[in-house]
Formats: structure tokens, sequence, C-alpha cells
């Protein structure tokens, strides 16, 4: 798979997540740090092929992340002969009274908790690893920590629960400790958090169409593998991926009104290249590991309600980009009265954040890899 060497957090939570008798753990790690193939290693090394049930279930809080980690586990499990995944997510309609024979379950938490209980598909007694991946995005989603919390209720004492999450704000914290018993912990000291590998520039603009030009220059003046652009409404995303679109320009438009298999499809076009530019809200900060990205471009920078940095999402969006170890670019750009939480967000990952002027294409060119 690629992997010479063990990353970091595979280094350290490895021996733990494979130790006899199993161990639990909550463990710290950001996306792009290996951590799923840790976590699916350790799912393969419990499961019996020749057990036809259930017996390992991974919460993921979105159908991306479930489908993507279900893709790992069948690249990491090739080998594994008779040893199958199943997707318990919205919109994959299994009729009551179904047995079901594969091992390995995904899903998100709603659809799980359904199938366990409603329909009576899923026998929670018999799970030997219960794995709950990013918990930081769960405790923010309607319904799923409570859900979360009921499914792993059912679980026998004797099931190893493993628990991973890229921020531990004190919520999660307090999360993560009802959920997982005894845990071993791993957490990064906060300036592992930063974002070493990856060169952040910022362009100040007028308005939005100002913010077009500026990105078309740098888009005509660096060889590019393939972006993300990150909007913060709908009606941007929109408005720029026609603007582009009539620039001759390949993209694709992710926004949160589209079907699950639309959103699949237009995921699995980018990761194949057939578009360069990928367009989105915040529905895509995360769990979307396309290794080409080079570029990330905030349109708009993250900020929440109060209309403050919103740092997390500042975080997992530029964390597209720079995967495992590789060099990547960020592009912010910003309305002059915006300068202010950008200097927030550079205080906060202790990192530095370079003014490039749009106009100035020698400067632009000299940004290589």
């Amino acid at each position: 798979m690629g992997f010479n060497r063990p990353s970091k957090i595979q280094e350290m939570a490895l021996p733990m997540m494979l130790a006899h008798p199993p161990q639990n753990l909550i463990a710290q790690s950001q996306s792009g740090t290996g951590k799923t193939a840790a976590f699916v290693l350790a799912m393969l090394s419990r499961v019996n092929a020749l057990e036809l049930f259930p017996q390992c279930l991974c919460l993921a809080p979105t159908y991306e992340l479930a489908l993507q980690t279900g893709r790992v586990v069948e690249q990491m499990g090739k080998f594994c002969v008779d040893v199958q995944v199943m997707y318990a997510i919205r919109g994959n309609q299994i009729p009551r009274g179904t047995d079901i024979s594969k091992q390995i379950i995904i899903g998100t938490p709603g659809t799980v908790l359904d199938w366990c209980f409603k329909r009576k598909l899923i026998d929670l007694t018999k799970i030997r690893v219960f794995v709950l991946d990013e918990a930081d995005v769960m405790i923010d989603t309607q319904g799923f920590s409570d859900q979360s919390i009921r499914i792993q209720r059912a679980l026998p004492s004797e099931c190893q629960m493993l628990l991973f999450s890229a921020t531990f704000e004190d919520s999660v914290w307090q999360f993560a400790e009802r959920i997982i018993p005894d845990p071993n912990v791993i957490k990064l000291r906060k300036e592992e958090l930063t974002l070493n590998n990856i060169r952040q520039y910022y362009v100040l603009c007028e308005d939005r169409k100002d913010k077009y030009q500026a990105l078309c220059n740098i888009y005509g003046g660096i060889t590019i593998g393939q972006a993300i652009i990150f909007c913060q409404t709908r009606r941007n995303a929109k408005w720029l991926t026609v603007e582009m679109m009539q620039d001759g320009h390949e993209v694709s438009l992710l926004s949160g009104e589209l079907t699950v298999d639309q959103r699949a499809s237009i995921i699995q076009r980018f990761r194949d290249g057939k578009e360069k530019v990928l367009i989105t809200t915040n529905v895509c900060a995360r769990g979307i590991d396309v290794k080409q990205v080079t570029i990330v471009v905030n349109f708009d920078l993250p900020v929440n309600q109060t209309e403050e940095p919103n740092y997390e999402t500042y975080l997992h969006r530029i964390g597209r980009t720079g995967r495992f170890g590789k060099k990547g670019l960020a592009f912010n750009m910003i309305e002059v009265d915006k300068l202010p939480l950008l200097m927030k967000i550079q205080d906060h990952f202790n990192s530095s954040i370079k003014q490039l002027d749009p106009e100035d294409m020698d400067e632009i060119e000299k940004i290589e890899y």
C-alpha cells in the first residue's frame, strides 16, 4: 500500500491496538496521518472469516468517510479471504430480518442504530472491535453523540473500543471519556497540530470579482495537480462554478443539496482527475482524501456564527493538501476587513501566512513546490 514505515500515530497506536488482551484507545490524529490504516489493521486482525456475522463496527460522521474507510478495508484486506464489508448508510435499504453475513460494518450513527435496534440486523453483543472516527465532527452533528452512546452501551464488555479525533476541545474530551472505558490515550501537543508542510498565503481583495481575478492569476502562474476551493455559502460556490466554467475550466461543484449518489460520483470523478478543480462549501472540509490535491483555496475564510474564525474548519480545509507529509499550498482570498481574522488564525496555529500580490506574476511563478 505504499507504507514504508509506520507514521507517528501508527507507531504509537498499533502496539496498543493489536495487543492481547485487547486495549481501548482514545487517540488524537489528523486526517492524512495514516490513522485509518491503523484502525483497519486492528479490525482485520480480530475478524474471523469463518464466522458469517458482523464482528467489527466502525462509526463515521459522513457517508463519504464511511466509503473511504471501506475502501481502505478492501485494499488492506484483499488477502484476508472471505472477509467482507457492508455499509450501514442512508440509502442502503436492507429488508428487516435479513441475515447479514459480512463481518465488518461501517456506517453513520443514525442508520447503524436503526439496523441494530429497529430492524434487528446486527447483534451488538457479538461485536469485537468498535471504532468511532472523527469524534469531533460527531459531537457537532445533531443527535450523533447520543446515538453513538446508545450503540456503545449495547456492546459486550470485552469489545475493544477505539476513538479518533483530530481536535480535542473539552466537549470532545468529555464525550470520549463517556464512551471509551479505561482507555489508553495518545494526545498530540498543541504545536504538533500545525501545518508545517503547507505553505500559506493570503491575497487582499475588494470583492468576489476581485477574488476571482486573483484566483485566475494564481491558477495561470502555477503548475497545479488538483485544487479544492472552499466557499462559505452555496450561493458563492454556485457563482464561482459558473464563472470558472465560462472561462473554460474543468470544475465540479459539491454542495449539501446533492443526493448521496451524486456526491459520491462527483468525488470519484475528481479523484480520477476528470475535473481538476472541486468547488465546495464546508460539507467537504473533511474526509476527502485525494492525493493529487496540491492547492487549497479559501475563497471565504471559515467563520462561526459569532463571526470569529473557525480554527478547526481552517485546519481541516487546508489539511486537504500536503497529505502524508507532501508539500502543499493554501491561498486565502480575503477582504481588508477580514485581515484581523486571518491574523488570529496565524497566531492560533503559530504559523506564517504571507501576503501575495496577485498582479505580480513573477512572484507567483516563484511559488513552485
